[in-house]
């Protein structure tokens, strides 16, 4: 597990390697009765959920402050990064019912505080319902509506953070009402890149 997390620039301790088994236990286990995962083989779930999640943090310099994953469906990005930096605030913002059950299992199960589950769909969220320091999200389409919710979302300072392939990264390149950082590939992928936002100071 460290070797294959070390080559996405992330460190473990051993707790921090017993919450990642627990999480990939309990993962697979509620996979049996709710559709959270297409992944079903533990090192592809190590790589594709942990790895990709955790290389955020490292590549971002995400230490603390308040993150919200939205559509956040089995925790990823939110918990994973939540793990290796517990000093993080996370509201998990899922719609689904069972997903958002399972999310506050996990969450209760490793002991990690600091996190909300909010059961909700974030186009409907009201106004200034969600204050981030960080806003990141790895499966969601309208990547166009999400940064219309997050320009009003985010901290004067705040990024907004984004996993998706390389030809979506080049189309919001082209957004200009966002300062964007290059395109950063994601290590063990071949077409998936990490990009990174933030809305220039008025």
């Amino acid at each position: 597990m460290r070797a294959t997390l070390e080559s996405y620039q992330v460190v473990v301790s051993e707790a921090q390697v017993e919450a990642i088994r627990k999480y990939m236990d309990l993962l697979l286990l509620w996979n049996h009765k709710v559709s959270l995962t297409s992944i079903v083989d533990p090192g592809e779930i190590l790589d594709r959920h942990f790895g990709e999640s955790m290389f955020a943090a490292a590549r971002l310099s995400i230490l603390n402050g308040r993150l919200a994953d939205v559509g956040s469906g089995a925790g990823f990005p939110g918990l994973a990064l939540k793990i290796i930096r517990p000093e993080l605030h996370v509201t998990l913002i899922e719609a689904n019912a069972k997903k958002s059950a399972f999310l506050a299992e996990v969450a209760r199960d490793l002991g990690l505080n600091g996190v909300d589950v909010l059961r909700a769909r974030y186009e409907d969220l009201p106004l200034g319902a969600i204050q981030a320091d960080f806003i990141a999200a790895r499966a969601v389409g309208r990547l166009q509506k999400l940064l219309e919710w997050a320009s009003g979302s985010l901290s004067p300072a705040g990024q907004v953070v984004l996993w998706l392939g390389a030809q979506d990264a080049e189309n919001l390149l082209r957004v200009r009402e966002w300062n964007w950082t290059a395109p950063v590939p994601i290590p063990r992928s071949r077409r998936r890149v990490l990009l990174a936002g933030q809305k220039p100071a008025p």
